[in-house]
């Protein structure tokens, strides 16, 4: 998915650990042209700009496929991995490292940027998928990383029964299950569905930091309530993640985790680098059609790319993360 806010904003990203719970509410974002949806972004935000590696999330639905669904014309991606998550319907993608793909709910499907990637997104299937809702999750690549080769993974992992709730472990280990999708950094990436008045007490590794983002239900974290599209933090040197269904019907949640991830970034539109040269750069590279980013075949929308807005009129600086 992309970053389509007109006016791009810099985010210097650093995570930085806390005890309390923190909620993250979400703010609209309009993803598409004149019929565009609108997705719930929670991160990054300018008081907390990861967890972990993860570093965007957009929650997005229940929308209606037929008034228009989502068309994301072909657009470009720089250091980090796209992870798309479906609770409902279906989209279809293509990438220029030849990738053509069909997203279905409690699949995932891991896209690697490195160096340079683009692809597009479109809703399908409207009469047999009518509704759709899901996330779309950016992972930040680490130094090591960043400019690797383009990849794409699929995985649909088995569900495993817990008292009271079901879990879809894609990235990562919880609840006994670990998915064999390898990453560049420690992650955790899970779906769980409470029954009424559940509680769970999920045995999580002490050294991640931990996300809980409410798509359904009344939940709370820690004791802490989580409104529709809220994002709930607790920070690391917990051996616990406090879960509970608050209310009287089924809720549903997604667990993101990861060790806290120490190194400077600079994310601006749908890049990630480590200087505000190197981000004209990549623009610059995408304008021009540079091989760097490659193409998309196949894509039949209004835009065969989507043109990058103009860089803000200041120099973007990475922050230092705090612990270091």
């Amino acid at each position: 998915m992309s970053n389509l806010e007109a006016t791009s904003t810099e985010f210097a990203c650093a995570a930085t650990p806390e005890d309390h719970i923190e909620v993250l509410q979400p703010r609209e974002v309009p993803l598409g042209g004149a019929r565009a949806i609108e997705v719930r972004r929670t991160l990054p935000q300018r008081n907390r700009s990861l967890i972990g590696a993860w570093c965007f999330v957009d929650h997005y639905g229940p929308h209606d496929v037929a008034d228009g669904g989502m068309d994301v014309p072909p657009h470009p991606h720089t250091g980090l991995q796209t992870a798309t998550w479906l609770f409902s319907g279906r989209v279809e993608h293509r990438d220029s490292g030849g990738v053509h793909a069909l997203v279905r709910p409690g699949e995932l499907n891991l896209m690697t940027a490195g160096a340079g990637i683009c692809h597009s997104e479109v809703s399908v299937d409207p009469e047999s998928a009518p509704v759709l809702r899901g996330v779309q999750l950016w992972v930040a690549l680490p130094d090591t990383a960043r400019n690797s080769a383009r990849d794409f993974n699929h995985f649909a992992p088995e569900p495993v029964s817990l008292p009271g709730a079901s879990a879809l472990v894609f990235l990562g280990d919880l609840v006994g299950y670990r998915s064999p999708v390898a990453t560049f950094t420690p992650l955790l990436g899970a779906q769980l569905d409470l029954d009424p008045r559940t509680e769970l007490a999920l045995d999580v590794d002490p050294a991640f930091e931990h996300g809980v983002l409410c798509d359904q239900g009344a939940v709370s974290l820690g004791g802490t309530g989580l409104g529709f599209g809220e994002l709930g933090y607790q920070g690391p040197g917990r051996t616990v993640l406090p879960l509970r269904n608050t209310g009287d019907s089924p809720a549903r949640i997604l667990v993101l985790g990861g060790v806290p991830f120490r190194e400077e970034l600079v994310l601006w539109w749908n890049f990630i680098g480590r200087s505000h040269d190197e981000i004209v750069e990549f623009r610059r590279r995408w304008q021009d059609e540079d091989e760097q980013f490659g193409r998309v075949s196949g894509y039949q929308g209004r835009l065969q790319r989507l043109p990058a807005p103009p860089m803000p009129p200041l120099r973007l600086r990475p922050r230092r993360p705090r612990g270091r």
